[in-house]
């Protein structure tokens, strides 16, 4: 038979015939006078069991070990190691649409600077509306990028911090307020006599847990704080290096 009555009687492309040639998969049949290739009942049957094994998923470099295994002891392996690579990534799959399912229910629902965990979007769900304060904005996106820093062993102290500095209806207040100082700064100078005010209701808010120890000031070596800071008017980026130090102090205190 010709490769296309071949190819029409498993149920694959004649390309795909020429592709399990190239790989050493499908041997090459005698040629004719005219050259054209002469398949055999043969061939017919080592392309199906190649399609069949193909269609459970094994890659061709296993299909070919296969096939070179004449106790079939080989195929029986390989399944296995397929059934528990499939079950892998079941679990994988189980596990990834039960983080889905909880972020789409979550209280709220799902937050702009999304996906963050169900706990965060819990708090930024209580914030209330900031849309109106860049500054809260802006404190969102940092809180959900240092989320997804962290360290996973870090992950539940984060969250427990970020809980006692927004998880209440005082701390949201005290946040609210810190942040529309914050925004009152965004022409204003260091010297600006609001900093101070400033420093002082955003030290009230920072939870202390996530401030280093020993204090931070405009020239530290930490990449992160650093575009931070530089993302900041030069008052709000003080009212904030000044916030740092006052908890910074009260906790070497």
């Amino acid at each position: 038979m010709r490769i296309g009555e071949l190819a029409d009687a498993v149920g694959v492309t004649t390309r795909t015939v020429r592709h399990y040639h190239h790989q050493g998969l499908l041997p090459e049949p005698e040629r004719l006078a005219n050259g054209y290739r002469s398949y055999t009942l043969r061939h017919v049957v080592v392309l199906a069991r190649v399609r069949r094994l193909t269609e459970l998923g094994l890659g061709l470099a296993e299909v070919r070990d296969v096939l070179a295994d004449e106790a079939g002891k080989e195929l029986a392996e390989v399944l296995a190691e397929l059934d528990a690579d499939l079950a892998r990534q079941e679990a994988a799959i189980r596990d990834r649409r039960a983080r889905l399912r909880a972020l789409l229910d979550a209280e709220g629902g799902l937050p702009p600077e999304g996906p963050v965990s169900p706990e965060l979007a819990a708090l930024f769900a209580g914030m209330g509306d900031v849309s109106g304060s860049p500054i809260a904005l802006r404190d969102r996106e940092m809180l959900a990028t240092l989320e997804s820093t962290v360290p996973p062993e870090d992950r539940a102290g984060l969250l427990a911090s970020l809980h006692g500095a927004l998880g209440s209806p005082e701390a949201v207040a005290r946040a609210h307020r810190a942040y529309a100082l914050l925004d009152g700064l965004v022409d204003a100078g260091t010297g600006d006599p609001r900093v101070a005010e400033a420093a002082r209701v955003l030290a009230e808010a920072m939870p202390p847990e996530l401030v280093p120890e020993g204090g931070l000031d405009l020239d530290f070596d930490h990449g992160i704080l650093r575009a931070l800071y530089a993302d900041f008017a030069p008052g709000q980026a003080e009212a904030i290096r000044q916030a740092l130090e006052i908890v910074s102090r009260g906790r070497r205190a």
